[in-house]
């Protein structure tokens, strides 16, 4: 009698400890990005960047606060289209993982056209379509190695950016502390000062908390993670405050350093002139290093992360599952859809800057707003859990991250709200067609299988 083999189906790999969460995270959200802002944020807040920091990321940790919540009771790689499925509505889930898209498909895209701006300050001579072709090339090889070599790879570009911020840091320091002109002393200023005042503080930090896009990100791997339930949410939380603080830090120093924006031929953009004043040729050119270095490294990572939502889409059919729904059989990663998001980051040969970034706020703001939706229709509403602590943790703190979110609405530019809405349209009516009219439920995962 021959023996039968039980055939077991591929699955994702549990094999992300929390570090590598916090480093897909960390790279996803890119740590040198504090200084694309500055200026534009100096200008806004009077000076005052690092307390728009703080008040940005007072208002994105409720949010973090609500997708650990979410985690726990939901531990699955599809982040807010899986919660908003099961906790509200499976045909508003599918909406959301839809406009979420947005998000996940178009940072690849965007950390494509960055990386080939950057490559071609470096290589004149390389024409900017081969550098992008290129850096699609790298981001898809490297994610189709499997999610722990990404990781790790992903840690050492981290590593790179968090070495040239503390540079710039030390750099500014001496700056300040030389007697240059123009340099202010340590004070509290940069915090607080006369021109504060709150409109523009929150004005400003509306702006930078699009640089905390990121947090989110890391549910994706919820089913790639060692004990997800204790991980992922310790891990959502940390890239939050992590990045926070590198943010604060790196902005009070620089505000010190160089309080007055109007001197530089570029004041909405002067990182590149303050890398060239505080260390010549050799510090400007570790400084544009770790600009292609961070564009690489969040396109690593949003590459990974916009993979696992297209499997957790196609796994339950809701995208063809043919497609979108298989693993790789020995490295348990959804190889067709790392193929198919490395295809679509060669749209940044054809878009433009502008076009993507507006399409990523309209899909990042849309799972924000679902997953403090989802928080209170699930704990508060459904489960009535409505103790005193309760009320808060599951009503108050989700109220909290969605009134922030709001806000953030209220100033989305016209052109995002017009490109998401008619992004959204389009899955309106796909949805119309797959479910005949909404008399045809999407398919629900069993949870078990994912532990």
């Amino acid at each position: 009698m021959q023996n039968s083999v039980e055939y077991k189906a591929p699955a994702l790999q549990r094999s992300l400890k929390l570090w590598q969460v916090i480093v897909l995270g960390l790279g996803y959200l890119t740590p040198i990005t504090v200084f694309d802002t500055y200026g534009i944020v100096s200008q806004e807040t009077s000076g005052h960047v690092p307390s728009a920091y703080i008040l940005a990321l007072a208002a994105m940790l409720f949010t973090a606060s609500s997708y650990g919540k979410m985690v726990r009771q939901f531990p699955v790689a599809g982040s807010a289209y899986s919660y908003t499925r099961q906790t509200i509505n499976p045909h508003l889930g599918f909406l959301v993982g839809w406009v979420s898209l947005l998000d996940y498909v178009f940072l690849p895209i965007i950390n494509v056209l960055l990386g080939k701006i950057y490559l071609s300050a470096a290589l004149p001579m390389v024409p900017d379509w081969i550098l992008g072709i290129l850096l699609a090339l790298v981001t898809t090889a490297i994610n189709f190695r499997g999610i722990r070599s990404t990781a790790n790879i992903n840690g050492l570009l981290v590593v790179f950016q968090v070495v040239v911020v503390s540079v710039f840091v030390c750099l500014a320091i001496s700056h300040m502390t030389t007697g240059v002109s123009g340099a202010s002393p340590f004070t509290i200023r940069p915090f607080y000062g006369e021109e504060l005042s709150f409109p523009t503080l929150l004005t400003g930090a509306a702006i930078l908390c699009f640089s905390f896009l990121g947090f989110d990100a890391v549910t994706t791997y919820t089913e790639e993670a060692v004990n997800p339930m204790k991980t992922i949410p310790r891990g959502i939380f940390l890239v939050a405050l992590i990045g926070g603080i590198i943010f604060i830090t790196s902005s009070y120093f620089t505000q010190l350093a160089f309080p007055d924006l109007s001197h530089f031929n570029n004041p909405d953009s002067p990182s590149p002139e303050m890398s060239m004043i505080l260390g010549s040729d050799l510090f400007y050119s570790i400084f544009v290093a770790g600009s292609i270095t961070a564009a690489l490294a969040s396109g690593i990572a949003s590459h990974a992360s916009a993979s696992r939502l297209l499997y957790a889409m196609g796994r339950e059919n809701v995208l063809p599952q043919k497609l979108f729904g298989q693993l790789h059989a020995t490295k348990g990663i959804p190889v067709g859809n790392v193929f198919f998001v490395g295809a679509c980051s060669l749209a940044a040969l054809f878009l433009d800057l502008e076009t993507a970034l507006a399409f990523i706020n309209f899909g990042a703001l849309t799972a924000f707003t679902a997953v403090n939706a989802s928080v209170i229709s699930h704990y508060y509403i459904r489960l009535k859990k409505r103790s005193l602590r309760d009320t808060y943790a599951y009503l108050l703190s989700p109220l909290i991250g969605a009134s922030f979110v709001a806000f953030l609405w209220f100033n989305l530019d016209s052109q995002a709200l017009t490109l998401g809405f008619v992004w959204t349209l389009a899955g309106i009516g796909y949805l119309l067609v797959t479910t005949r009219f909404f008399r045809k439920k999407p398919p629900v995962i069993d949870f078990e299988d994912a532990l």
